[in-house]
């Protein structure tokens, strides 16, 4: 069983029922599987060589959904290109990869141009023919490909000061697919709003969704008063949003309510949110609100908390962990941890990933006898619930995206006037936690913090843009001369209070 065979089933069971819902119409399971074959031939006689990869980047539409099915179906490896980051980095993955193709839309074609592999457009695969038959009968229906090899290549800052990729197996894929369906419950009758992107969380769940026989929504645009009006008009009863979508959704559900009668899950995650800002959720949309906890080195989901079991103390928990994964907490050795000891999280089943692409290193970092170790503190009651504490690593997560301070650190430092930086994150009522610089400057020489701000924006994209820059005198140090981020945290926080 391959992921793409989750949707073959659900073409076979419900060829007449809605697949996707967006503005231009519906189209059946029948239509999607056509759409998605004659693309993964187009595809395939664009691109011939077997199991290559493929970057995709492109915003949230239904053709850049189909274009993803098209490369499962094909046999290829999906690597997701974030709108979001900037273009260096852009182009930076992309030589990394080292991709046979980049598919893109027309304005992420603009930013990627002269990249180092063939670039084509979305709407390529609508007008090129291929043999569909080649790709009815290729390595996925002799199963020739092991589902150890790769489906995805995603990537996760990494602690270098570049970008980590993920290789996610097809085993990865199936787990989290089974996972899904089981842990929400996932019929025919249910439908998926597409509100976060297909680059990051939506992707963990187009397959369960599909794959069940539900059907995914794609609104007009991604603002919350667009998202809310079409979760409403076609019957989401589901969705995944960060917790800075979260929080954009009850204000506009206070301002202009709506029914919303079938939803029944609005899982948050990528990042926490506060006891307060929860039950500010639940009393905007009902008990509906629920979290789950996992990484993109095991994709969606390790621990499920259900909106029963979102109450009281357990407005903190992660939920306990899911049907295919054991989770353990474990010490700095590896020794498993009692209920009520803290440690790093652990995770050993199918849903952990295969290693990082081309960083051996870090992957036996990462990879210890079988257990993917994710740099997660957490600890376990008595009832099994998980509970996140401080991160092990030094990792900022801001409106549900990794940031690491090394990548922006690298940026920093690149300027002539920065002696030297520490990038910090500063907790944050809307983003969770936001990017913060503090940066030493070399003597006699000065910068407007604006222009460090658009230094970073412009080579790393918005997302990792510090919010403010700060600049000190000289940065806290220990006695070895290392910078002391908790007191560079404790001095941008006393500042600002």
């Amino acid at each position: 069983m391959y992921p793409i065979d989750f949707l073959w089933r659900a073409v076979h069971r419900h060829p007449n029922r809605a697949a996707i819902i967006s503005p231009a119409g519906e189209l059946s399971f029948r239509e999607l599987a056509d759409t998605v074959l004659r693309r993964a031939a187009a595809l395939s006689a664009i691109d011939p060589a077997p199991r290559s990869r493929v970057c995709v980047g492109a915003a949230n539409t239904v053709d850049h959904l189909v274009a993803i099915l098209a490369i499962l179906a094909a046999g290829k490896v999906w690597v997701p290109l974030n709108p979001r980051n900037g273009d260096p980095e852009l182009h930076r993955i992309v030589d990394f990869v080292e991709p046979s193709l980049v598919l893109a839309d027309d304005d992420m074609a603009a930013r990627l141009a002269g990249t180092s592999a063939p670039l084509r457009s979305l709407t390529d695969l609508l007008h090129h023919a291929g043999d569909v038959s080649a790709v009815m009968m290729g390595p996925h229906s002799r199963g020739g490909i092991a589902l150890d090899e790769a489906q995805a290549i995603k990537f996760t800052g990494g602690s270098t000061g570049f970008p980590k990729g993920v290789i996610q197996p097809m085993r990865a894929w199936n787990a989290n697919i089974a996972t899904q369906i089981h842990e929400l419950g996932l019929t025919p009758d249910d439908r998926y709003l597409v509100a976060a992107p297909i680059t990051h969380g939506t992707s963990t769940y187009m397959l369960p969704l599909l794959g069940a026989g539900g059907a995914l929504i794609f609104p007009e645009y991604s603002k919350a008063p667009a998202l809310l009006d079409a979760a409403d008009a076609h019957g989401a009863t589901l969705f995944f949003a960060p917790p800075t979508l979260i929080l954009s959704l009850v204000e506009e559900q206070r301002r202009m309510p709506r029914p919303l009668r079938a939803l029944r899950y609005l899982v948050y995650g990528g990042a926490p949110m506060r006891p307060e800002q929860i039950r500010e959720a639940q009393a905007a949309f009902g008990p509906v609100l629920c979290t789950s906890f996992g990484q993109t080195e095991a994709p969606q989901i390790i621990t499920f908390l259900p909106p029963a079991e979102m109450t009281g103390e357990y407005l903190a928990s992660v939920g306990k962990p899911s049907l295919l994964t054991r989770v353990a907490i474990v010490d700095k050795d590896g020794t498993p941890l009692k209920a009520g000891e803290e440690g790093e999280i652990a995770v050993r089943g199918d849903l952990v990933m295969s290693r990082y692409l081309n960083a051996d290193e870090e992957t036996r970092k990462t990879l210890v006898d079988g257990w993917l170790r994710t740099g997660d503190a957490g600890v376990f009651d008595e009832r099994g619930y998980l509970f996140l504490r401080d991160r092990i690593r030094d990792v900022i997560i801001t409106g549900g995206f990794n940031v690491y301070p090394s990548d922006v650190e690298v940026v920093l430092s690149a300027h002539p006037a920065v002696a030297d930086c520490s990038v910090v994150g500063v907790p944050d009522a809307k983003w969770g936690e936001a990017v913060h610089a503090a940066v030493q400057l070399r003597p006699g020489m000065s910068v407007d913090p604006g222009e460090l701000i658009a230094l970073v924006k412009r080579e790393l994209g918005s997302v990792k843009t510090p919010k403010h820059v700060h600049l000190f005198d000289a940065l806290p140090r220990s006695a070895v001369g290392k910078v002391l981020k908790p007191a560079v945290r404790e001095s941008i926080i006393g500042n600002r209070s």
